[in-house]
């Protein structure tokens, strides 16, 4: 009978033997590329993207932006009526 302890299948390995070594995988000659960017590979072959300028302007139409006098009388609009609400409402309290 031979001791097989520590050992693991049917090769007789150590477990420490099958440990994934990181310094290994990254000093290997061939990287093999990633899923994604095999199948942007195989769509860019059938169909080439078109080229697209550094910085391009967005398709899109900006909503034009409010002058900030606008904004400035809304915000004192509200604030006005909310300052006339409560003295109405603390006016009706006291009667």
């Amino acid at each position: 009978m031979t001791g097989n302890t520590g050992m693991t299948g049917k090769s007789g390995h150590d477990d420490g033997e099958w440990e994934f070594d990181h310094r290994w995988a990254s000093e290997a000659a061939h990287k093999e590329p990633s899923a994604r960017a095999r199948m942007l590979a195989a769509r860019w072959k059938e169909n080439p993207p078109e080229p697209v300028p550094f910085r391009a302007e967005p398709d899109y139409r900006r909503p034009r932006r409010r002058s900030s006098w606008v904004s400035t009388s809304i915000v004192i609009s509200c604030v006005s009526i909310l300052i006339l609400l409560i003295g109405y409402v603390n006016f009706r309290a006291a009667h």
